[in-house]
């Protein structure tokens, strides 16, 4: 089983080195709270907040993924380069059609530092 990391805080951490490391490469998502049932649903996911993630070739964000719980509702790949080898956001917007509650989740995999996990986000589908 791979580690999985996930966010801590930035503001709890005393180093800059490890804010940077930490913040880009989090997966962050924003989405409205609430939403209607059977709608179409835009969820954007960002990986980084404050810091940009690298885009070389031994080191990129390869895939975004979006989970409502244990279900995989959407993926995003992206080869090296996709970002003119500069030091950016990656940003994919999906759009879902739920029918219950979601407890959304996201994944951003780096190629040189593993696996990383947001905060679970709660969205109410009336």
């Amino acid at each position: 089983m791979p580690k999985i990391n996930t966010y801590t805080n930035i503001s709890d951490v005393e180093k800059e080195a490890k804010k940077d490391y930490i913040d880009r490469h989090s997966p962050f998502i924003h989405c409205a709270s609430s939403t209607k049932a059977g709608e179409k649903f835009p969820v954007k996911v960002k990986v980084g907040n404050e810091y940009a993630h690298p885009d070389d070739y031994d080191h990129h964000i390869a895939y975004v993924q979006l989970f409502n719980g244990d279900t995989l509702l959407a993926e995003a790949r992206f080869p090296a380069g996709t970002l003119a080898n500069q030091k950016d956001h990656v940003e994919v917007d999906f759009h879902i059609i739920p029918t219950k509650n979601l407890n959304l989740t996201a994944i951003a995999y780096c190629t040189k530092h593993g696996l990383w996990q947001s905060q679970e986000v709660a969205v109410e589908v009336e």
